[in-house]
């Protein structure tokens, strides 16, 4: 295994988790079948595969992206319309470092 528990952990509390110990070891767990995967596609020769800026570049016809059109920016008010909490322009959220 090449991601330990003790990783998991350090990483959760990093992000500020709570995990228990079976979420530790099965998030270790699919964490190492992860990497092993990437292992196996590091395996394959793309040597002679010509590398792509966008996957839709020579699909005109078939593109699913919109037209890029110049338009008027949301403006804050708009954009802080649905805010739980705003003040001075602002969303304002709860602290979340308290260590």
């Amino acid at each position: 295994m090449r991601i330990t528990e003790k990783e998991v952990q350090y990483v959760a509390d990093l992000a500020n988790l709570q995990l228990t110990g079976p979420e530790i070891g099965r998030l270790a767990k699919d964490l190492d079948e992860i990497l092993t995967y990437i292992d196996t596609l590091n395996e394959l020769d793309t040597s002679n595969v010509e590398p792509m800026a966008q996957v839709l570049h020579e699909a005109d016809e078939t593109a699913t992206l919109r037209a890029d059109t110049e338009r008027a920016p949301l403006g804050n008010e708009a954009a802080l319309a649905n805010a739980p909490l705003a003040g001075n322009g602002y969303y304002k959220v709860p602290k979340v470092i308290e260590r």
